[in-house]
């Protein structure tokens, strides 16, 4: 995860964000609830890879995306 996002004191007051970047994750989600797209936040943090966009919403969307079956194994096994 060190390649997607970073975290410390000395970056942001440790704020997460985009590795290699001073570019906070919260502002990409931001930017998608606005209603604007990956590309118009890439356009706007040029710092930000568009793998690393894209990495971090496949992780997302695994993190919210488990089966009955796997919450109940992973909360209960």
């Amino acid at each position: 995860m060190n390649d997607l996002i970073t975290i410390t004191p000395d970056i942001q007051s440790g704020t997460p964000v985009f590795a290699g970047t001073r570019v906070p994750v919260k502002n990409l989600f931001d930017y998608l609830k606005g209603g604007d797209t990956i590309d118009e936040f890439l356009e706007g943090f040029p710092s930000v890879k568009r793998e690393q966009v894209i990495k971090l919403l496949n992780l997302a969307e695994h993190a919210f995306t488990f089966s009955d079956a796997e919450i109940y194994e992973e909360n209960f096994a």
